[in-house]
């Protein structure tokens, strides 16, 4: 019965990063828009209840201003292309088994680069093209499992091929989103602690 105590609320610790995702919006002109929260419904206004924990997400590749908003962290980033976004600490690592897990969250706006920066990135093959290969520490990871939401919020789950990639269905104009996670067996610290294993999470969305 203890047994099957801590097996739940270990489930309950690690509800929230299964559920939560971390992504960028960026419009052709403006700012770009970091939120956490469930990317297939509506931001709340005020934010997500989780938005709170996201506290200093780093811009990749670029340098810029970073404003925390009502429900959303805005970043004025300096020069044109897409733009990248890693945070490793949103939530604190959490049991799972017989060690802890930690989360890094990883996030792109824009399709126009066909190179990659961070370590699970959805890249596209050609510039502004709907097929994209999900690569892991450079590497394309084959027969991973994602996600793609579209513009009225339809989700679908995908797998990567033999060569790990996949293409986004053309459903309409407006924002699309793609989500992808990798957990490595591999001990690290995340949050000033010890955990035995990473979960990698991933987004890219881009306007269609």
């Amino acid at each position: 019965m203890k047994t099957l105590l801590l097996a739940a609320a270990a489930l309950l610790i690690a509800a929230p990063v299964a559920a939560h995702e971390v992504w960028v919006e960026k419009d052709a002109n403006g700012p770009a828009r970091i939120y956490l929260g469930e990317p297939n419904e509506a931001v709340p206004a005020k934010g997500d209840p989780e938005f709170p924990k996201l506290q200093k997400p780093q811009l990749v590749g670029a340098t810029g201003a970073l404003t925390r908003r009502d429900n959303h962290i805005e970043a004025v980033v300096a020069g044109a292309g897409d733009v990248r976004v890693r945070d490793d600490a949103v939530f604190a690592p959490w049991v799972a088994g017989e060690g802890k897990q930690g989360a890094i969250f990883y996030a792109r706006a824009g399709r126009a680069e066909t190179s990659h920066q961070l370590d699970l990135e959805l890249v596209p093959v050609a510039a502004n093209g709907d097929s994209f290969t999900l690569m892991f520490r450079g590497k394309p990871l084959a027969n991973a499992k994602l996600s793609i939401i579209t513009p009225d919020r339809w989700q679908k789950h995908f797998t990567t091929d033999a060569e790990g990639r996949v293409t986004a269905p053309q459903l309409g104009a407006g924002r699309y989103l793609l989500s992808a996670s990798h957990t490595e067996q591999v001990p690290a610290k995340l949050g000033g602690q010890d955990v035995a294993s990473v979960m990698h999470i991933s987004t890219l969305t881009f306007v269609r």
